[in-house]
């Protein structure tokens, strides 16, 4: 069984469920952190001391307080965890259920496991350790393991994806061309737009610009 693991999780009432879990399982060292830029701090000073941790489990979403922070999401800690240590098995604990957030974490992130949060997630969370610690390849919920195989969000490319998010922060489609120059992003020419955002509409099956918009939040994209 793992023997060193650390936890970044903020609620504390699901922190003690974790902790008590891993201490069923047999982890003899167990460290825990509300911040992202404090779980970032250990995996760096772990590493420094060579004795990284072997096992990060993290929650996606972090209440932001008084306190000045630089790593905001339980996605930038995962993905600053694979960049200093690459061989660390990280597994995502969240309610977050997005089809299209929880791809891009396995595809980009390279996520080993997903455990959903719910009523039984805790003895799921135990099933999910057990088996990423006998080397299986990936974990996911029950409930979520279609995602892998959706269809719908494997067609989307990166430039779709900016497209989208500046539709939701209300460009407009007119705007675009403008917008996507000074970004920086090509192509920008209006025409290439146009045929972007209607094949987007097609793929989606939206009625207009609004009902894509809403169609990507619900998938995670926006």
């Amino acid at each position: 069984m793992f023997k060193k693991v650390l936890l970044a999780e903020d609620i504390d009432s699901i922190n003690a469920g974790v902790m008590q879990a891993l201490k069923e399982l047999g982890v003899t060292q167990i460290d825990h952190v509300k911040y992202c830029d404090d779980a970032i701090l250990r995996i760096r000073k772990a590493m420094a001391d060579g004795a990284p941790y072997e096992l990060f489990i993290s929650d996606l979403s972090f209440e932001p307080d008084s306190r000045d922070i630089k790593i905001k999401s339980g996605e930038e800690a995962i993905a600053q965890a694979r960049i200093i240590q690459p061989d660390i098995t990280i597994i995502v604990y969240s309610v977050e259920n997005k089809s299209f957030r929880i791809k891009s974490l396995f595809e980009k992130n390279k996520v080993n496991g997903y455990v959903l949060k719910g009523r039984k997630s805790i003895e799921e969370l135990k099933i999910a350790i057990r088996q990423l610690y006998d080397q299986e390849d990936i974990y996911l919920s029950p409930d979520l393991r279609h995602i892998l195989n959706d269809r719908t969000i494997r067609q989307i490319d990166d430039y779709d994806i900016k497209i989208i998010k500046q539709l939701a922060e209300g460009i407009t489609q007119d705007d675009l061309e403008m917008r996507f120059k000074e970004l920086g992003i090509t192509p920008n020419s209006k025409s290439t737009i146009e045929k972007r955002i209607s094949k987007l509409k097609d793929h989606f099956r939206a009625n207009n610009t609004v009902h894509l918009i809403s169609i990507a939040k619900d998938l995670g994209i926006a």
